[in-house]
């Protein structure tokens, strides 16, 4: 089976979004889409008990046309939109939010992180949704870690967790709007543990923690996001001590995208309905409780 061939690897860099500081490595100057994912940003917040935990992280705002995905890598996010969810993920867990026609949402610390002046560390992937979905009524999806759906390596020493799309006979609990392969992998030990992934899906892997080697490439350090060719069917790690990586894949929707702040459609007139819309409050109301 040959091995898929990496086409470039990206350093997370950081950018300030209006006074909040991520690393970013997706867009790039080189690289502005791995088509249907749209943006990758790895984020670490710290928190106060001195203000309330409603009044620190990120505030209300909307989206439209495209899901945001949440990973929390330490820590704990409470989401809360406009549909009424109000979710507290811990560390270990996902949150996949279909932004469809339109929803506002904030993504604040909970209150007892806060009370312990502790910090949360989070991955927000970006994925844009088919044309023919855009407009269709937004939804949000909770993934519990006790109920996500495990690969073991041979070895034993790297667990993956499914998180979307079917591998091997086994199915991520995740409804999509497109199809997807979406794995989390962790090791606490030197391991090796290797995919198989059609070739037909584009395929990015970052790495969280630690540093790996790719077979067939080398070493690929933290924070680092690699971008395979559209060849070969087989991807092997061997991790480091306390590695975790995330690997996307996704068949490329081939559609031309025009992306506005926080709203990803398929033409000009469509953004300018978004941004209408959203001010006209047909994308719900927030109130934080």
């Amino acid at each position: 089976m040959d091995h898929k061939t990496v086409q470039t690897v990206i350093s997370a860099y950081t950018i300030d979004m209006g006074g909040i500081l991520v690393k970013q490595a997706l867009p790039t100057p080189p690289v502005n889409q791995v088509d249907p994912f749209l943006l990758l940003h790895h984020g670490a917040f710290d928190f106060t008990k001195n203000t309330p935990a409603i009044q620190q992280g990120l505030g209300p705002h909307p989206h439209r046309g495209f899901t945001p995905v949440t990973f929390v890598i330490e820590g704990e996010v409470h989401h809360r939109d406009s549909l009424g969810n109000s979710q507290i993920a811990k560390k270990g867990e996902v949150q996949w939010m279909n932004s469809g026609a339109g929803i506002i949402h904030s993504e604040r610390p909970s209150q007892s992180l806060t009370e312990k002046n502790q910090s949360h560390e989070v991955i927000q992937l970006w994925i844009n949704t088919p044309a023919s979905k855009k407009m269709e009524p937004p939804s949000y999806q909770y993934i519990e870690e006790s109920t996500i759906p495990l690969i073991k390596s041979d070895d034993g020493k790297i667990t993956t967790k499914l998180i979307a799309g079917l591998y091997d006979g086994i199915k991520g609990k995740i409804i999509m709007e497109s199809d997807l392969l979406v794995l989390w992998g962790a090791s606490s030990e030197e391991g090796k543990v290797s995919f198989s992934i059609d070739p037909s899906f584009n395929t990015m892997l970052y790495v969280i923690r630690g540093s790996l080697i790719l077979e067939n490439y080398g070493k690929v350090d933290t924070e680092s996001l690699v971008i395979f060719e559209g060849d070969g069917k087989k991807l092997s790690i061997t991790s480091s001590e306390e590695t975790q990586f995330l690997i996307f894949a996704g068949i490329p929707l081939n559609e031309k995208i025009i992306q506005h702040g926080p709203f990803v459609m398929n033409n000009e007139n469509e953004i300018k309905e978004a941004i209408r819309d959203y001010q006209m409050g047909k994308m719900g109301v927030l109130n934080e409780k």
